[in-house]
């Protein structure tokens, strides 16, 4: 079957090179029809609608909620999967010890095996798409090829996906290819027919990306990153081996433009993996008076050193893929207010008058629901109502707190980068890295401890390097060296590299630091470190803010639980350095010799504090 024998909108101006890929996808996955993705509201209404009468999708209450939906999906299709998400570099060592590495001529022989009909009965969707803002250095382009309107509709919703993506791949552009498909072809290769379902899906799921040639196949997965491809696969997997071929940063970091009683403005990118606060800290509500937060991006950032030698960053994201169980008005009302129309929500409970709900969003759950799965639910019932990695989709702009400038082609000029993590102990409130390669080293030691016997021990270390385990496209040790590579280009005007804890308990098991808008006065402190306007002191883990420097104003806290925000204990840390080595002793003569020369530091700092 070729593209000419199937029914297709294709727009004037595509170019040969473009038709021939698209062709070459259609006569492997032989669907009914293609479609070209335009981007605009007529066509995303009628995808919806479509998707309504499908099934797939249930319209929620317009009183409570305008034009916005429900979406339940297969409960064997709910989150990323990360056994399957392979990295098919042409050398197993360019993938590294913490990626599923397979071999892409395999691959692409098994890939082929998969795809070959999977479109069968079904509509082949084509979306160009741009990953952040038109016409800025930093910005790059793409298109996902997929037989799911669900996925087409979400793409719109977290990319600028449409005509004028299409007319600057039409006009030469790099651009990268993503090919998708859930898997659940509608005829067999001899003909017979079968119904579709609520969520078409496959058991089988491959999500695999070619560092070489820029390329993501996805398979068998409806659900999220594993097919809103422009997400992790693009923004992070493949996008960080092309900031490491072209000198620049795509991180899993927000975005924040902070402006303080002056009307200065500072911009911060903070890393921090999952369950510890990151899209609380994303839309931040300030306690100190005479300071405002504006979020610029919730998740994912590109960063490029600008003319100027400073490093700018751009959300290439244009919308937010949200987890809502846990979000609340006292966790989040930013994030809660926006969802109050044009959103999709996946995998949480639906109430009686036709509004949503989750765990954490009330104090108390209503006496009866539609839980995540379909089934009526009561307080009673025993099961959560709402699949803990429900989501939402929904277009960043929603948010009141958006920053004037999210948008700006150039980016923004990135003075701070946070770390962060989930630490009862030894981790202090905040500090200050002495220079770049001790950030460099805090990113690659940051950890988290474990939250629940599910995952493992509770309270054992979990390492999340720069909060990019999952999704780094290459090395992790090659990834540090581009850092600390990237460091000596940047020299002096280089971002303060800052590690935050709001999570340190007392010896009664209760966190000592009252956390979400509060987490605005070590953020305050690292703004006037970089103004030159704060004091510090040297500890074990960085510089801390000599006494008083922490604007406490108004915020009933005693003296002695900020002490113990701060205590070191030189014997926990000896502890630590001989985690972090026993870590890093895993990527063998790849590790840079910055790394062991800052663990060296350490335990010197560590034995001067003894």
């Amino acid at each position: 079957m070729t593209q000419e024998a199937i029914p297709t909108n294709t727009p004037a101006g595509v170019p040969e090179a473009l038709l021939s890929w698209v062709n070459e996808i259609a006569d492997l996955t032989k669907p009914d029809a293609i479609h070209w993705c335009d981007g605009s509201k007529e066509e995303w209404n009628k995808l919806a609608a479509d998707l309504v009468e499908a099934g797939t999708m249930i319209p929620l209450n317009p009183a409570k909620r305008t034009n916005c939906f429900l979406a339940r999906s297969n409960p064997a299709d709910v989150a990323r999967v990360e056994s399957r998400t392979f990295i098919c570099s042409e050398k197993e060592e360019d993938a590294g010890p913490t990626n599923n590495w397979a071999d892409p001529t395999e691959m692409r022989k098994t890939i082929k095996g998969v795809f070959d009909g999977c479109m069968r009965g079904r509509t082949m969707y084509i979306i160009p798409f741009s990953m952040g803002p038109f016409g800025g250095d930093i910005s790059k382009l793409g298109i996902e090829v997929t037989d799911s309107p669900f996925v087409v509709i979400n793409m719109v919703l977290m990319t600028r996906a449409g005509t004028k993506a299409l007319e600057a791949i039409n006009a030469g552009a790099f651009w990268v290819p993503a090919v998708h498909s859930v898997g659940y072809p509608l005829v067999d290769a001899d003909g017979n027919a079968r119904d579709d379902v609520l969520w078409p899906c496959n058991d089988e799921k491959y999500i695999t990306h070619f560092p070489e040639t820029s390329e993501i196949w996805s398979y068998g997965s409806g659900y999220g990153g594993n097919a809103l491809l422009a997400k992790k696969c693009y923004a992070l997997r493949i996008a960080s081996v092309l900031a490491r071929n072209e000198g620049w940063f795509a991180e899993h970091m927000l975005l924040l433009r902070l402006t303080d009683p002056k009307g200065r403005h500072f911009h911060l990118s903070a890393a921090f993996p999952s369950a510890c606060g990151k899209t609380n800290l994303a839309m931040l509500r300030p306690t100190i008076p005479g300071w405002k937060v504006e979020t610029i991006g919730d998740d994912i950032a590109w960063l490029r050193p600008g003319a100027d030698g400073r490093l700018y960053a751009i959300n290439p994201e244009a919308g937010f893929f949200g987890v809502a169980p846990g979000m609340s008005l006292k966790t989040n009302p930013t994030a809660l207010e926006a969802l109050d129309h044009d959103t999709i929500f996946a995998n949480v409970a639906l109430t009686d008058d036709g509004d949503v709900w989750w765990e954490g969003l009330t104090d108390e759950p209503p006496a009866h629901l539609i839980d995540w799965l379909g089934n009526d639910w009561t307080p009673e019932t025993g099961t959560p109502a709402a699949h803990p990695n429900g989501r939402f989709t929904v277009r960043a702009d929603q948010a009141a707190s958006i920053a004037p400038n999210w948008e700006d082609p150039a980016g923004v000029p990135v003075d701070i980068i946070l770390f962060g993590g989930r630490r009862t102990s030894n981790v202090p409130l905040i500090a200050q890295s002495y220079d770049w390669e001790h950030g460099v080293f805090v990113g690659a030691t940051v950890a988290s401890e474990q939250t629940a016997a599910a995952e493992g021990s509770v309270g054992a270390l979990r390492r999340d390097p720069f909060s990019m385990l999952p999704f780094c496209g290459y090395n992790m040790a090659d990834y540090w060296a581009h850092w600390l590579k990237m460091g000596k280009v940047l020299g002096d005007k280089a971002p303060k590299i800052f590690q935050v804890n709001w999570f340190r308990k007392d010896g009664e098991g209760n966190f000592m630091w009252p956390g979400f808008g509060e987490n605005c006065r070590p953020i305050e402190w690292a703004v006037r470190r970089v103004a030159g306007e704060a004091e510090a002191v040297d500890a074990i883990s960085g510089q801390i803010p000599a006494p008083g420097e922490l604007n406490l104003d108004g915020l009933d806290i005693s003296q002695e639980t900020m002490d113990a925000l701060f205590t070191l204990d030189p014997a926990a840390w000896s502890v630590e350095a001989d985690l972090a080595e026993e870590y890093f002793q895993q990527f063998g003569d790849k590790l840079p010799t910055e790394l062991t020369n800052q663990l060296a530091a350490l335990r010197a700092r560590i034995a001067d504090a003894s």
